[in-house]
């Protein structure tokens, strides 16, 4: 009996196993292989170096032989043209959008300028009298004088040989009237007045020392001679200028002079005189420009009869010019919206996606430029949604996905031209070396791994950028070098805030980026400029960065691998 009972139980046992092989075992690998197909359908593998380069499985790239790298995984749009970000990375990019409209188009121009003499109101006083300056009544600028008052004594040899003539000729006048006469003009042409010719006469004796005397009243702006110099007829010796009326002069650049026209209005503040606002109307506008500094003048005529306003003041003006007719209204769009590159203008359209927010590029045509915004002449329409704060770091997340961006345009566009040289002057390349030369030492910081210091290049890179005014640019370099501005801006947005070097090396690639572009743009020093890659920085995506040295020194990865990268470039 116990026999049966042990024989039925090692029955149920192999019964069991193999009902549990059939129904678990036999399933496994079909489960195996459908989990492998699914996983391997999900994964994409693109170059760093060549974002393009799209495939199924990992491997080298076919251009330059890098190992692939998965595609990110938010980018979920079925659409080619539209890249796709999650909500988290849009905080995490400070990504900030608008739904454009339209509104009324006008630009508020800043002018810089100063108080200075009206021209029309200066006089140069001059000596009528050749000689040596024995006494000066007047010895600074900004002295008050008055018509007929005393400025210096001259001391003239040939005026008394001219006086002892008049003595010899009014003896004989009776018989030789003429000479007599011709000897009283000759003192005449030299401003001596007829009561001096009297007293002469009068007292037998020559005068050795006659007054000059002022012709207007005024102050003296400009003092032009010292005691014991020897002064020749019509010398000037003063400057007389009366200020009760003076002209605020507004530097005008060669890209603002179409904003400005005789009759404008123009509201302005002196620099001397905080917390007060004066009105006025520019009365003329210089039709010539300066061809060295590229500036003309715009006139504003002032009252100055208090003498508050003092030539030599600063002053600061706003003139409001509005576009088009009167009511009519535009697409006005702001300047950090606009990707600029060459002769395209681009903005980045926000659309609807699964998973977060599509954005797909799209060329614009730009009208006038307002200040800090654009009028948009085509391209956009009532509704549309842009980009408006972080369009480049949506633009470098779109190029490292392969998909069309500033440098990668939709294959129903031609491919942007490379980016050009615009000339610069000396002049103009000075104003722009600051910005290169705080990006290089920011980078030598980071190459030394000194936070503290990169902070604080950070912070100078940022005031050397506010300091850039643009509109001291030529024409040509003006709208590239506004692009190029606003962008760098944005960066140093997330830069500035880095709590620690890894956090700022980890933008330091999107500012390095720009800086690239502009480099090749302007070309700012004489000295070469080295564009270097690190195929490892930016989770092995790879960077670039600008230096002055061909040496390899990476700041992305500092003294742990100081000599990663190589020159791919030089700017020169």
């Amino acid at each position: 009996m116990k026999t049966n009972n042990i024989l039925k139980a090692i029955g149920i046992l192999v019964i069991g196993i193999l009902l549990g092989w059939a129904i678990f075992g036999g399933g496994s690998d079909d489960a195996a292989e459908h989990d492998h197909t699914e996983a391997g359908a999900e994964t994409i593998w693109t170059c760093s170096m060549h974002p393009s380069v799209r495939q199924s499985e990992p491997g080298a790239c076919p251009i330059c032989g890098m190992d692939l790298i998965p595609l990110e995984e938010e980018e979920t749009s079925t659409d080619p043209n539209v890249y796709t970000m999650s909500e988290n990375a849009l905080k995490l990019a400070n990504v900030s959008t608008m739904k454009v409209g339209k509104s009324e188009a006008s630009r508020e121009l800043r002018l810089n300028g100063k108080v200075e003499v009206d021209e029309r109101n200066a006089y140069s006083q001059s000596t009528h009298i050749p000689g040596r300056i024995e006494d000066l009544r007047v010895n600074f600028t900004g002295e008050k004088v008055n018509r007929g008052q005393t400025l210096g004594v001259v001391y003239s040899p040939e005026l008394v040989t001219a006086q002892e003539e008049l003595l010899q000729a009014y003896s004989i006048r009776e018989s030789q009237p003429d000479l007599f006469e011709a000897a009283k003009e000759k003192l005449r042409n030299w401003k001596i007045g007829e009561n001096q010719i009297q007293q002469i006469l009068s007292n037998r004796k020559a005068i050795e020392r006659f007054p000059i005397t002022a012709d207007v009243n005024g102050i003296v702006t400009e003092k032009m001679v010292d005691l014991g110099d020897y002064v020749e007829r019509g010398m000037p010796i003063y400057e007389i200028s009366d200020l009760s009326e003076v002209w605020v002069m507004f530097d005008l650049y060669e890209s603002t002079m179409g904003w400005v026209n005789e009759g404008s209005e123009v509201e302005y503040s002196i620099r001397s005189l905080p917390g007060e606002t004066f009105t006025g109307k520019i009365s003329f506008v210089d039709p010539l420009l300066n061809s060295q500094t590229r500036v003309a003048t715009a006139r504003v005529e002032v009252d100055n009869s208090t003498g508050r306003l003092k030539p030599g003041m600063f002053a600061s003006g706003l003139v409001k010019n509005n576009i088009g007719e009167a009511g009519s209204n535009k697409i006005v769009i702001p300047k950090s919206a606009v990707l600029w590159t060459g002769k395209r203008s681009l903005v980045y359209i926000k659309e609807e996606a699964a998973g977060g927010a599509g954005f797909r590029i799209r060329r614009i045509t730009l009208g006038p430029s307002l200040g800090d915004a654009y009028v948009v002449e085509d391209g956009l329409q009532e509704g549309d949604e842009i980009v408006v704060n972080g369009t480049f770091t949506v633009d470098a997340a779109v190029q490292l996905a392969g998909k069309p961006s500033m440098m990668n345009p939709p294959e129903n566009e031609e491919t942007p031209e490379p980016v050009g040289e615009i000339l610069l002057s000396e002049e103009e390349k000075t104003k722009l070396q600051p910005v290169f030369s705080n990006y290089l030492s920011l980078k030598d910081a980071l190459v030394e791994d000194d936070f503290k210091l990169a902070e604080k290049e950070a912070k100078e890179l940022e005031a050397s950028l506010e300091q850039l005014e643009v509109s001291e640019f030529g024409a040509s370099a003006e709208a590239a070098l506004e692009s190029y501005k606003m962008q760098l801006e944005n960066n140093m947005e997330s830069i500035t805030p880095a709590e620690d070097i890894s956090a700022l090396r980890e933008k330091f690639d999107e500012l390095s980026i720009v800086m690239i572009r502009m480099a090749q743009s302007f070309k700012p020093f004489s000295d070469k400029l080295y564009i270097q890659h690190c195929p490892m920085a930016n989770s092995d995506r790879g960077a670039d960065w600008l230096s002055l040295s061909e040496e390899i020194e990476n700041p992305y990865y500092g003294s742990a691998m100081l000599t990663c990268g190589e020159v791919t470039e030089i700017v020169e």
